[in-house]
């Protein structure tokens, strides 16, 4: 089965948003969903690039931006009292359940993701993170954060999507074709029905 590629950091209020949306998408039309959490710390050393929630005016545009998207796709969202936050927990737990699990990624990323942009809990704690994906239903997700093979696997991982030139997040992939954000997600809609433009 054909795929999209789903890049994605757990801080990132536009990737929680694509990540319930691009589930969807991808069944529409026959495909599954790669998914693959990165680390933006990472990217952003790697192209330069400040922390967007820090940065005068556009941070809090961000901000605003993000819950306005929120309520124009239906999709509840509130903003965590700790933001921006370290994904390195959560993203391991999911490399963790991709490989043991690998048809239930979708949940767990969700049930992440949800915890941390609904509930307010700080998912950058190993002990929360796992608590959420126990609760989800994967038991092992505390072992998960301390593996080292995750660990390896985890930063490999980053380091092929920087290669790739994944950039931010959400960052999602059809075939080779890139699109980055929220967004785009109409424009690869009509990329899948007509074979792109």
């Amino acid at each position: 089965m054909k795929s999209i590629d789903f890049y994605f950091d757990y801080s990132s209020p536009f990737g929680y948003l694509a990540a319930t949306r691009v589930g969807a998408l991808a069944a529409r039309h026959g495909r599954a969903v790669n998914w693959y959490p990165i680390l933006l710390g990472a990217v952003f050393k790697a192209t330069g690039s400040p922390v967007v929630a820090t940065m005068p005016l556009k941070g809090e545009y961000t901000a605003h931006d993000a819950l306005r998207s929120a309520r124009f796709h239906g999709i509840p969202l509130k903003l965590p009292s700790k933001f921006p936050i370290a994904g390195q927990a959560p993203a391991r737990i999911t490399c963790w359940v991709r490989n043991h699990a690998p048809g239930r990624v979708e949940a767990a990323v969700l049930a992440l993701y949800r915890a941390y942009f609904l509930d307010d809990q700080d998912i950058s704690s190993p002990e929360v993170a796992a608590r959420v994906a126990g609760q989800a239903g994967f038991d092992a997700a505390l072992a998960a954060t301390q593996d080292e093979a995750i660990k390896a696997q985890l930063k490999t991982e980053v380091e092929a999507a920087i290669a790739r030139k994944v950039f931010g997040s959400p960052m999602m992939f059809i075939d080779a074709e890139p699109f980055w954000g929220l967004d785009r997600m109409d424009q690869m809609e009509r990329w899948l029905q007509t074979g792109g433009f």
